[in-house]
């Protein structure tokens, strides 16, 4: 693995790449608020393994890219496509097959509309199809969801920091699956050495989202290959949003993945951190999960 970091204007983008230059590019975008090391080094290593070039990244407001201040809209969210684009073009690539999770799902759908020369094919897990009125996209948000931590509160401390993370990836697991608690509580850890969680960041970055606007047409003028992704036991989006997706689209098509929570990060083994990349099978279900994510 190797890490880096990209300029877009005043903007630091951090990244880390595994694989070899020439493989297959894949760029993996995480969930809101979220950091790139949420990710897996065994799912990342896995990829990398089978063919692509895998890159990940910190947004905006994350990690151990350039960090905003305010508790308004500091960004547009053309901003953070064009550090999307940054990371691409630090790599060489002429274009990327784009992973999105979540809120990077939807990113991923703006990314195809407004540079589609940069997108080979679009991968959301767990993302719900993008409007032209965000007050359609709670249709597919199970409730309380994402909002039982509400009215949970923690600390300033970096342990009261570390516990929020913890609690806030149980939050999004699957329950037929064990979870790897060790896994959780390091990265959770991990991500607070990086850059302790800011109350507000969230915030910016949901008010780039809703103030965003779509192209004339909408995601129907999506031209690259589409694939929804949805867990079968996703506690915070419902199936219904992968499958929409997949139906407003030209090229869109939607697997149900079964035993699976918003992501599976039960089945990718640890970062590098927890001096751990997974076990052989583990490796074989992400390798097997690669195969649907990005052909080109």
């Amino acid at each position: 693995m190797d890490s880096g970091v990209t300029r877009n204007g005043e903007v630091q983008i951090a990244y880390e790449d595994f694989g070899k230059t020439g493989g297959r590019p894949l760029l993996l975008i995480s969930g809101l608020d979220s950091q790139m090391i949420g990710w897996p080094d065994g799912f990342c290593e896995a990829l990398a393994g089978a063919g692509f070039h895998v890159v990940r990244y910190d947004h905006r407001d994350a990690g151990l890219s350039t960090h905003f201040t305010g508790k308004k809209k500091a960004y547009e969210l053309t901003d953070m496509i064009d550090d999307m684009m940054a990371v691409i073009d630090a790599q060489g690539w002429d274009s990327a097959n784009l992973v999105g999770l979540s809120m990077g799902g939807g990113l991923a759908q703006f990314a195809a509309l407004l540079r589609p020369d940069r997108v080979r094919t679009v991968t959301a897990i767990s993302a719900i199809p993008q409007y032209a009125q965000p007050i359609r996209l709670f249709r597919y948000v199970r409730f309380p969801g994402p909002f039982k931590l509400v009215f949970r509160r923690y600390g300033d401390s970096p342990q009261e920091k570390q516990r929020m993370l913890v609690d806030i990836t149980r939050l999004t697991e699957a329950i037929s699956l064990p979870l790897d608690d060790d896994w959780v509580r390091e990265t959770a850890a991990e991500a607070v050495r990086r850059h302790v969680p800011d109350r507000y960041s969230r915030t910016r970055q949901l008010a780039a989202g809703f103030a965003a606007k779509l192209p004339p047409g909408g995601i129907a003028r999506i031209t690259q290959p589409v694939l929804a992704l949805s867990g079968e036991e996703d506690p915070l989006i419902r199936s219904s949003a992968g499958r929409a997706l997949a139906r407003a689209v030209p090229h869109g098509r939607f697997v149900l993945v079964h035993q699976m929570g918003t992501c599976s990060r039960r089945r990718c083994g640890r970062n590098s951190s927890a001096k751990s990349t997974g076990t052989r099978r583990e490796v074989a279900r992400a390798r097997t999960q690669k195969r649907r994510v990005a052909p080109a």
